[in-house]
């Protein structure tokens, strides 16, 4: 699990997560490049895998630049 830079702070994989959920999850993966652009400022997006609950599995994408971010729920 590696640490990544988003919008000027350190965050961990937890962290990304609580940023993408608003509130801490129960588990996560680690942060990998999500191989797309963010569609409001075009900058870098990260993915994280976390378990919000013991019975989902959700993988949240946020922008390293600004405060878009959504995930893969339908």
């Amino acid at each position: 699990m590696s640490n990544r830079v988003v919008q000027g702070r350190m965050v961990t994989p937890d962290k990304l997560a609580e940023l993408i959920e608003g509130a801490r999850p129960m588990e996560t993966d680690g942060i990998e490049e999500a191989d797309r652009d963010c569609p409001d400022c075009g900058g870098n997006v990260l993915s994280v895998g976390y378990m919000p609950s013991v019975t989902e599995f959700v993988t949240g994408y946020k922008c390293q630049d600004c405060d878009w971010s959504t995930t893969d729920r339908s």
